[in-house]
């Protein structure tokens, strides 16, 4: 019973320094350790990209998009990229055949909607 009681309360103590710590954290810190943790944890994003109104490419089963940074200036560029499934028939299925792709597109000129996967 001692060890019980032990145990909660010591996961009290490192839940309450944790909360500390997260609250003094900016909330840029904080933003980047929540994408830690997603990049670790993985997502199931689509990203759908549009000509005007009409949908024209469909990528499934995305786990993150980054941006590309400059090689000599390190700074970011007007691109982002990222890997998934290139679904071909707009269906929302992965289907045999379909395959993962790179894939970058623009952040000034391009239409598109990043979001999480339905299913």
């Amino acid at each position: 019973m001692f060890a019980i009681k032990r145990r909660a309360g010591v996961a009290i103590w490192i839940g309450a320094v944790s909360l500390f710590l997260l609250a003094s954290c900016t909330q840029e810190q904080q933003n980047k350790i929540s994408r830690d943790i997603q990049n670790w944890t993985g997502t199931n994003g689509v990203l759908e990209v549009y000509a005007g109104d009409k949908l024209v490419r469909r990528f499934l089963k995305i786990d993150k998009l980054s941006t590309a940074m400059g090689t000599d200036d390190n700074k970011p560029r007007a691109y982002r990229y990222g890997y998934g499934v290139l679904d071909e028939n707009l269906n929302f299925v992965v289907d045999p055949g379909e395959k993962k792709v790179y894939f970058e597109f623009s952040d000034y000129a391009t239409n598109y909607v990043f979001f999480e996967g339905p299913r």
